[in-house]
């Protein structure tokens, strides 16, 4: 839970941090020029790079938090289901035979 957290702000705070589109350093020759000068793809930063970082970790860590957590989980039980399913105490009757016990060992 913690890395899912901790990848979730970062991820928040490197978009907040960058530059919008129109912000790149080829903004100042038009709008929309900055694709032509920088190519199709613009400006790779290493603000870009550590925000798909960080969402690769977010991805990962979600598919694993779902995976752990898929156990199943038995129904909750109460003191009352216990009494029900717990068996009473063997108690002789007076009319049984007695239990035969093994004989002493001898004394020499």
């Amino acid at each position: 839970m913690f890395v899912q957290v901790f990848s979730s702000v970062a991820i928040i705070a490197l978009v907040l941090i960058q530059r919008g589109k129109g912000a790149d350093a080829g903004a100042g020759f038009g709008a929309g020029a900055s694709g032509t000068v920088f190519g199709a793809r613009g400006a790779r930063t290493g603000l870009s790079r550590a925000t798909a970082v960080f969402a690769a970790v977010f991805m990962l860590n979600s598919l694993a938090l779902v995976y752990l957590g898929r156990e199943t989980v038995a129904a909750p039980r109460t003191i009352l289901d216990e009494v029900g399913t717990q068996a009473a105490p063997a108690v002789p009757t007076p009319d049984a035979a007695p239990v035969p016990t093994a004989p002493a060992p001898a004394k020499q």
